[in-house]
């Protein structure tokens, strides 16, 4: 049977575009559509919609208000599925000719934070992007009525669904390419020299440095434990995390800048536990983390409290500002076995989400 894959925008890396590459590995000779390509040959064959041959091409925020125009508009297809991966408008998808009869299912990352949640997300808490929420909301809710069945990424996004388009969803766990993370890496000398330069035990925080990941969090946990901190990544929120450090916590923090796949895998295996503080859908680097065998103090709100196992694969935090229940959750976080968090990754490997995304659209489209 033919399908369709659509997706919103494509870019040279992040977690909705693993899901969409999966997708198509679970379905290959599915026809991929997305609203424009800016991950060169990553995703080939793709096609691109109207959106991609005008100036707003790759200006997500400028062209927002037009997306569910053009997602309505798709050229005519003959499939027997259409299945839609979704963070904000690509649900709306709708082709002419006999693919618009077709059954339509989504994965959803999650309904569009902005529009939805925006005291989670800055970009929607503007006076201009409030307006624009309430106009898209009915249209929004209105569109997630047409497929005939949804899946989340967590049972925290299949929360947010119900609030706000009113459907019931299944949950299906992201894809995690755990197990190059339990493999011993090969670095380079130079990286090994990074490596050798890092204490032999510490508290790490991962992500791009820009405020909403809580990086500050870490050295707040390492302080509270009294064990040096690492913060891997980079963004602009560095100067702002650095004075942080100077004033909180001098000499016990180092930066590790633009770590290397092999070298971040390294620096993983190495951490006596992973702060990992935002309040996110899912959150792939907590299992990342598990993975090499590295519990995980997590947020108690969000994604992250259906991977980390409390007490058992690290711990969940509730007040990010209480040094005394930092101190507690990494003790707890640093009685974890790594075999638990070993086993505990495994359940959201690649091979889990290609069964789990197969059923799905054998179940509810063909």
């Amino acid at each position: 049977m033919s399908g369709l894959i659509v997706h919103e925008w494509l870019s040279p890396a992040g977690g909705s575009e693993n899901v969409f590459e999966a997708i198509a590995r679970v379905f290959p000779d599915a026809e991929r559509w997305c609203l424009w390509n800016e991950a060169g040959e990553r995703f080939q064959p793709v096609h691109e919609t109207l959106l991609a041959q005008t100036p707003l091409r790759g200006r997500k925020a400028v062209a927002l208000p037009f997306m569910p125009t053009v997602w309505r508009h798709l050229p005519e297809r003959d499939a027997d599925w259409v299945l839609t991966s979704s963070h904000l408008f690509a649900h709306h998808a709708r082709f002419a000719g006999p693919a618009r009869d077709a059954p339509k299912v989504v994965y959803t990352h999650t309904p569009a934070r902005y529009i939805w949640v925006p005291e989670l997300d800055g970009r929607g808490d503007s006076l201009p992007a409030r307006a624009l929420s309430m106009a898209l909301k009915p249209l929004d809710r209105k569109r997630a009525q047409e497929p005939v069945a949804i899946a989340a990424n967590s049972r925290f996004i299949a929360e947010r669904v119900a609030d706000a388009w009113e459907r019931k969803a299944e949950v299906i766990y992201p894809p995690v390419a755990v197990a190059g993370f339990g493999q011993e890496p090969e670095l380079t000398a130079a990286e090994q020299d990074r490596l050798d330069a890092l204490p032999e035990s510490f508290i790490l925080g991962f992500s791009r440095f820009v405020p909403y990941k809580r990086l500050d969090a870490a050295i707040a946990a390492g302080r509270a434990s009294g064990l040096p901190v690492v913060l891997a990544g980079s963004g602009p929120d560095e100067e702002r995390l650095r004075a942080i450090a100077e004033e909180t916590y001098p000499g016990a923090v180092t930066f590790v800048h633009h770590p290397s796949t092999p070298l971040l895998t390294a620096i993983l295996q190495r951490a006596s536990a992973l702060v990992f503080a935002p309040i996110e859908d899912f959150g792939i680097i907590p299992v990342e983390a598990m993975a090499a065998g590295t519990p995980v103090l997590a947020n108690a709100v969000g994604g992250a409290v259906e991977s980390v196992l409390d007490g058992v694969t690290g711990a969940h935090v509730h007040d990010w500002e209480s040094p005394a229940e930092l101190e507690a959750a990494v003790s707890k976080a640093l009685g974890s076995s790594s075999d638990a968090c070993r086993v505990r990754a495994a359940d959201f490997g690649e091979d889990v989400f290609a069964r789990e995304i197969e059923r799905f659209v054998a179940r509810h489209a063909c």
